[in-house]
C-alpha cells in the first residue's frame, strides 16, 4: 500500500484544509460552467442567437481554453513553484470574469470565456500537482477522492446560485461573482497554501527540457492510457451538462426545476466519491474502477436500448442519469492517482498533459455530442455508449487485458 511521499511534509497544510482548499480550487472551473447553465436562454436572447445550440459554445469554449492552457502551466509551476503560478492564474481568472461582463458581442463573450478557461487550468494543475507533491499511491486516490467529494459541492449549489441571480440582475452579475471568487481565492492561497514543491526539485524551463518532460510523460503506459479513458469517460459528462438545460426545458418541460435535477447528479458523484475514499486503501484503485467502469457501459447500454423504444419518462431517464454518475464517480479521483504514480518529479507536467488531454478529448467530443441534440434523447445517449465503451477499451488495453486482476498492484 503507498504512503504519504515525505517529500514537502515540512510545509504540508491540515488535511481538512488542504482537501477544502484544493477542492475549491478545482471548484473555480466547475463554477464557471455550472453557475451560468441557467442563463443561457437569456445570453442566446440577448445575442439573438440563430441557433440554441449555439448557447452550448459558452461552455465549450470555456473548455477548449481551460484544456489547452494546461500545457504552459506545467511547466511554469515545474520550474517556478506552485505558489507564484497559482497567484498568476487568479489574478487572470478575476480579469476574465470583468472580460466577460463587459462583451459587447456574443464572439467577444466567447473569447473572454476562453480566457476565462484558460485561467481557471491553472488551479486545476496546481491542486492536483500539490496532491502529487505530498502523497501517492491509494494516499493519493483518497485525498483525490475528499477532495472531488468536497468539490461536488460546486456543481451542487452552482445552478441553485446562478438561479437566484438571475431573479436579482441580468446574467452579467454571475460573472461578477466568479470573478469575486477568484479575489477570495487568492486571498486564501496568499495567506494559507505554503510552498509543496522544493526548489531542489524543481526543472528546467526550456524547450528540449519542456518537451523532454513530456515526452516521457506521454511515453508512460499507465499515464497515457488512463488519461485517454478519462477524456472519453467525461465526454459524456460534458454532453450531459452543455445539453442539460434543453433536456430538462424542451424534454420534459421541468426547467423550473432545473437545479435541483443538477444538483442530484453531483450528489451521486459525491456519493460514490466518499465510499471510494473509504474503500481505495483496502481495495485498490484499479479494481474499483475497472468495477464501475463496467458498471457505466452496462448502464449507458440499457439507458439508449430504452431510448431507442421511443420517449423516455422522467423517472427513467432521470435513475439512470443519477446511476451513470455514480459509476463516474469512482473513476475520476482514481484514474489521477494510477497516471500521476509512476511521475513523480515530473508531477506538473504530468498534471498538465492530462488536464489538457482530457479537457480536449471531453470538451471536443462532448460538445460535439451535445450538438446532435434534436428535441430527443437517444442521440445523446447513443454518444454516451460510444464513449464509454471506448474508455473500458483503453483501460482494457492499457492493463493488458488484466482488468480487476489480482496480479496488477496498485
Amino acid at each position: 500500500m503507498s504512503q504519504p511521499t515525505t517529500e514537502g511534509t515540512q510545509t504540508r497544510l491540515p488535511l481538512p484544509e488542504f482537501v477544502t482548499l484544493a477542492a475549491m480550487l478545482m471548484a473555480l472551473n466547475a463554477l464557471a460552467i455550472d453557475i451560468m447553465l441557467p442563463a443561457l436562454p437569456r445570453i442566446s436572447e440577448d445575442y439573438a442567437l440563430a441557433s440554441p445550440n449555439d448557447q452550448q459554445l459558452v461552455v465549450i469554449c470555456y473548455l477548449l481554453g481551460f484544456g489547452a492552457s494546461q500545457l504552459v502551466y506545467g511547466p511554469l509551476t515545474d520550474r517556478f513553484g506552485r505558489r507564484p503560478v497559482l497567484f498568476l492564474s487568479l489574478i487572470c481568472y478575476a480579469m476574465a470574469g470583468v472580460a466577460c461582463v463587459l462583451a459587447p458581442s456574443f464572439e467577444w463573450l466567447l473569447a473572454a470565456r476562453a480566457f476565462q478557461g484558460a485561467s481557471a487550468g491553472g488551479s486545476r494543475v496546481i491542486a492536483v500537482s500539490a496532491a502529487r507533491d505530498l502523497y501517492s499511491g491509494r494516499a493519493m486516490a483518497r485525498v483525490m477522492s475528499l477532495v472531488m467529494m468536497v468539490f461536488m459541492s460546486a456543481p451542487i449549489l452552482a445552478p441553485w446560485f446562478g438561479q437566484m441571480l438571475m431573479q436579482v440582475m441580468d446574467w452579467r452579475g454571475i460573472f461578477w461573482s466568479l470573478a469575486g471568487f477568484g479575489a477570495v481565492m487568492f486571498v486564501w492561497v496568499l495567506l494559507r497554501l505554503p510552498e509543496s514543491l522544493p526548489a531542489d526539485r524543481r526543472s528546467p524551463l526550456n524547450p528540449s527540457s519542456v518537451f523532454g518532460n513530456y515526452r516521457k510523460v506521454a511515453s508512460t503506459r499507465e499515464t497515457l492510457g488512463y488519461t485517454i479513458a478519462s477524456g472519453l469517460m467525461f465526454s459524456a459528462m460534458m454532453s450531459y451538462i452543455s445539453s442539460s438545460e434543453q433536456i430538462y426545458h424542451d424534454v420534459y418541460d421541468t426547467g423550473d426545476w432545473f437545479p435541483l435535477w443538477f444538483a442530484g447528479a453531483a450528489f451521486a458523484m459525491s456519493a460514490s466519491n466518499l465510499i471510494n475514499s473509504r474503500l481505495v486503501e483496502r481495495l485498490g484503485m484499479r479494481r474499483l474502477a475497472h468495477t464501475a467502469l463496467i458498471g457505466l457501459v452496462g448502464v449507458c447500454l440499457i439507458h439508449f436500448l430504452i431510448a431507442l423504444q421511443g420517449p423516455v419518462p422522467f423517472p427513467v431517464f432521470y435513475t439512470l442519469i443519477l446511476l451513470e454518475f455514480f459509476m463516474m464517480g469512482f473513476q475520476g479521483p482514481n484514474y489521477n492517482a494510477i497516471a500521476m504514480e509512476p511521475l513523480g518529479r515530473l508531477a506538473g507536467s504530468g498534471a498538465a498533459l492530462m488536464g489538457f488531454a482530457s479537457s480536449f478529448v471531453s470538451a471536443s467530443i462532448g460538445g460535439l455530442i451535445a450538438r446532435t441534440f434534436n428535441g430527443t434523447l437517444t442521440p445523446i445517449l447513443f454518444g454516451h455508449l460510444i464513449v464509454t465503451t471506448l474508455a473500458l477499451l483503453a483501460v482494457a488495453i492499457t492493463e493488458r487485458g488484466r482488468l480487476m486482476s489480482s496480479q496488477i498492484r496498485d
